[in-house]
């Protein structure tokens, strides 16, 4: 959705030709992958942050132009909402020293954006949902002054032909309605990019998948909306909400929701593809003038333009992409799973525990999907998304015995998911001191039971203890957190409280 559209209406006959262009471009994609004509294995990683623009007094600040204006860098782009930012690493190939060099690399660029922002009395935040966020914030005058935002807005509005209900019952219940999907800019993730040969795609996609529950249970990050405790990662039933094209009659009738965990294991990238074009009316027809199949003949690489812009209005949490770098086209599985924050240590760790574990998974010779039915791998998303570092799931039980067994998330994390991922980090040439460092964050999470939800919760309750109000113990408390994020030291060492006292 980076791609740069003009916003304008559309009639009968776009719609037409739009879906004409997407089953063109996906008989392309069906060519480039019979004739091999895909990047060979290069070992490449990407990282995107999505983050919260936040005053001295924690509360969101509708500035993001007057901020990229002064921080004046590509790696800086708009994100949905004016609070909203997004910042983006170049690809690394994965090995050597390469966390270490992200994490470099990211507190260089974010201590720049922080320092550019408080020009203008703002700062940055990493967080899944900024706690102080309002249902007045979020609304369509606050969307960021970008065509592709209001044409998206415009066209999911006339799909869903009435207002947007949010209705998520946590620890407490929010029932609300918004006449926007200005709801969904609340949600601030990372999104990780791993890119893979068209034969390695279904597994590591598949790998991904069943990992998708383990990182948020360690990773959970948006325990608060609009000034309630729901979810301890409540941006998954907020970003589908907020999409949600779906009336009620038809989501009575079964029809799919775009923001989507899925429904089956897939045996190729070619099927998720073909699966959008399937199940999702498209939402912007706007069209290209490449013909792709007369490119392909011409022994060109086409840009499918059509099939990346519609792919993008389909949420899965592993989505695939389809890229072109140096005249190549490759593919790549995007992993949209995890909150932004807290810190820059904390999103490395979750960076090193993702690429880590889903290598190991996908090059198991007993692939867990073969053993996971995929309704339970989505039960155990869901409840990953609900109770965070204190979930339990359903896992195949290791040995030929098989089964299933219920077990706490932080146990199967440390005795088994942590000892792949490091062997994960290995098989990319991951430094062993780097491997050790980070994967011990993951560890530390386990052992200590804490998280960025947790974190939050527990120093909002200890706020609210002091006799401060509702709002005001959420203010404190993201003032708070700001500080620990910008100290830097990992998540799981804080202290609770809104008093100031050492890290471990």
């Amino acid at each position: 959705m980076g791609e740069k559209v003009v916003a304008g209406g559309s009639d009968l006959s776009d719609r037409q030709r739009y879906r004409r262009r997407l089953q063109q471009c996906l008989a392309g994609l069906r060519r480039l992958l019979e004739e091999k004509k895909f990047d060979r294995p290069r070992n490449l990683m990407g990282l995107e942050i999505e983050l919260n623009l936040v005053g001295p007094d924690g509360m969101p600040r509708m500035m993001n132009a007057e901020v990229l204006e002064r921080i004046a860098s590509r790696d800086f782009q708009t994100e949905l909402g004016m609070f909203n930012l997004e910042v983006n690493i170049a690809p690394h190939r994965l090995g050597g020293r390469v966390l270490d060099q992200l994490t470099e690399e990211l507190r260089t660029g974010l201590a720049y954006a922080h320092r550019k922002s408080g020009e203008v009395s703002a700062g940055i935040a990493m967080i899944g949902i900024l706690p102080t966020l309002t249902r007045q914030d979020l609304v369509s005058a606050n969307l960021s002054d970008v065509d592709r935002y209001a044409l998206l807005n415009d066209q999911i509005v006339a799909a869903r032909g009435e207002d947007f209900t949010l209705d998520i019952e946590g620890v407490e219940r929010l029932v609300c309605t918004s006449t926007s999907i200005a709801p969904e800019a609340a949600c601030t993730s990372v999104q990780l990019h791993l890119q893979v040969t068209p034969a390695r795609f279904a597994d590591v996609w598949n790998a991904a998948q069943a990992l998708a529950a383990a990182q948020i249970a360690v990773g959970a990050n948006a325990p608060f909306l609009f000034g309630h405790e729901l979810w301890r990662e409540s941006r998954p039933p907020l970003f589908l909400q907020s999409t949600d094209t779906r009336p009620p009659e038809l989501q009575a009738q079964g029809v799919r929701p775009r923001t989507w965990f899925g429904e089956r294991w897939i045996s190729s990238a070619y099927e998720l593809f073909e699966e959008n074009l399937r199940y999702f009316p498209p939402l912007l027809p706007l069209c290209d003038d490449e013909d792709a199949l007369r490119v392909i003949d011409g022994g060109g690489v086409p840009r499918l333009a059509e099939l990346v812009l519609h792919n993008g209005t389909v949420y899965r949490w592993n989505r695939p992409v389809y890229g072109i770098a140096d005249g190549v086209p490759h593919l790549r599985v995007e992993n949209r799973v995890l909150p932004a924050g807290p810190t820059v240590t904390d999103v490395i760790a979750n960076a090193a525990f993702f690429y880590g574990a889903v290598r190991a998974l996908a090059e198991d010779a007993r692939p867990v999907w073969t053993r996971l039915p995929f309704e339970t791998a989505a039960a155990n998303f869901d409840a990953a998304c609900r109770h965070g570092i204190d979930a339990e799931f359903e896992w195949p039980r290791s040995g030929r015995s098989g089964g299933m067994m219920r077990i706490p998330a932080v146990d199967l994390v440390r005795d088994e998911l942590l000892p792949l991922a490091a062997a994960g980090l290995d098989a990319w040439g991951v430094e062993s001191a780097d491997r050790d460092a980070y994967l011990g964050v993951i560890e530390g999470r386990c052992q200590e039971r804490v998280n960025g939800a947790s974190w939050q919760v527990a120093t909002y309750h200890r706020a609210l203890a002091t006799g401060l109000g509702r709002e005001a113990a959420l203010a404190a408390t993201t003032r708070r957190y700001c500080e620990l994020m910008h100290i830097g030291e990992p998540v799981h060492t804080w202290p609770v409280g809104l008093v100031p006292g050492p890290v471990a």
